[in-house]
Order: C-alpha cells, then structure tokens, then sequence
C-alpha cells in the first residue's frame, strides 16, 4: 500500500503555484500586509492578475510587480531556513516508514494467517492516520 507524495510538482505552471503556495504558507507572515493580500487574492482565491488590479484599484502591472517581488522574498527565505525543504524530506521520511511498516504487517499476516483481522485493522488505521491505542482491550 503506497503512500502518495508530490514529486516533480514545481515543473508546471499550476506546479510553480503550488510551490510558492506552499512557501506563502511557510513564510507569509513575513511580507508585507500588500504582498500577503495579492498572493493571497492570487494564489489562495485564484484570481487573474487583472481582477486583483480591478479590486486593489492599481495597475495589471503593479500586481505583477508585486508577485514578482514576494516569489523573489520567498525564494530568499527558503533558501536562508529551508523550513519547505525540511518539511518534505520528513514527509518522503513518514511515508517511507508508513510504507515499510504496512509492508511488514503484510508478511506478517502472511507468517500468522490467525492476525489477519487485527492487522487489516492496523493497516486501515495507518492508512486514515488514526490514532492506534495499544493499552486498548479487546
């Protein structure tokens, strides 16, 4: 049972928007109040360029100019704390080990047919992200 992450995801244009959403989260707070509504307005609500000049009352351009300059902020507060960078190696990390883990439940079904049902029980709780209460009574 694999476990899914994003790979390849910033080579498409909808890509890149992902991966500055996921930096806009990260790093938000520290643009300025403008920036953080225009990427907000941009990449949270999905408006055009031209609807968030029509609501902010400026210019198509200056809202480019601003994305333009909170991508390079981003970018720069990325590669100074690499917060992203280190969340998604401990998620590729998790993964593998969740993987790993159904894996070994899976032969040891195989080894102990008797534990199927509480291991498809495991596993389906590994796979929801419940809670497995290991003091629980049966």
């Amino acid at each position: 049972m694999p476990f899914a992450t994003l790979t390849g995801a910033a080579e498409s244009p909808k890509g890149k928007d992902l991966k500055y959403l996921q930096l806009w989260d990260q790093y938000g707070a520290l643009l300025t109040e403008n920036q953080r509504e225009i990427c907000e307005m941009y990449y949270m609500l999905d408006l055009s360029l031209s609807e968030i000049a029509e609501q902010k009352q400026v210019s198509r351009q200056s809202v480019s100019e601003v994305l333009k300059t909170s991508r390079e902020l981003l970018d720069f507060y990325e590669e100074k704390l690499h917060h992203c960078a280190q969340d998604r190696e401990y998620s590729q990390q998790v993964s593998l080990m969740m993987t790993e883990t159904v894996a070994a439940l899976e032969k040891f079904k195989q080894v102990h047919p008797e534990f199927t049902r509480d291991m498809d029980e495991i596993i389906n709780m590994i796979a929801v992200g419940e809670k497995i209460d290991l003091d629980k009574e049966n």
